[in-house]
């Protein structure tokens, strides 16, 4: 049962925020992902970023990123990683979903995901003086409409 070696019993775990929103006016997001390795190699691992969306799903950087100007990976001291999303807009909400590799392990356990991170970036609402301009404007021209209306209806009962 020994002989098998240290890499063998490589064991990742890796955790992801399950929330992230973002604001309508930030323009760059870092998603963050935090993994613990015990009995693997001292090398560096691989480190995997996918987008789930509804109906499909999306390879942003396995290792490398398919979209430089978007996204780029950032490894900080210890065992934190973050993915930085650059030019953020609504159609980048999603579940991002980090994983963590030592390829040069054949323990099952040796590649792991966490369980994504849900990512929504809100839309800019409406402020309340926009709000209320356009209640006033859609009430005086509900007003306007309801006074022609009522004219032209006298003026073709007047002339019969």
């Amino acid at each position: 049962l020994f002989s098998t070696g240290a890499a063998e019993a490589c064991q990742v775990t890796v955790t992801q925020p399950r929330f992230q929103e973002a604001d309508y006016s930030m323009q760059t997001v870092f998603l963050t992902c935090a993994f613990s390795a015990s009995g693997c190699s001292s090398s560096p691992p691989e480190v995997l970023w996918f987008r789930f969306l509804t109906n499909k799903h999306e390879d942003l950087c396995t290792p490398g990123c398919t979209d430089h100007q978007k996204y780029k990976v950032h490894s900080s001291s210890g065992n934190n990683i973050s993915l930085q999303i650059n030019d953020l807009t609504v159609d980048d909400n999603g579940v991002y979903i980090c994983g963590v590799a030592f390829s040069d392990s054949s323990s099952p356990h040796s590649k792991q995901a966490g369980n994504g991170t849900v990512l929504t970036k809100t839309e800019k609402q409406h402020s309340t003086g926009e709000l209320i301009f356009m209640t006033i404007t859609s009430s005086l021209l509900l007003l306007y409409s309801t006074a022609v209306f009522t004219l032209f209806v006298f003026y073709k009962v007047g002339s019969k």
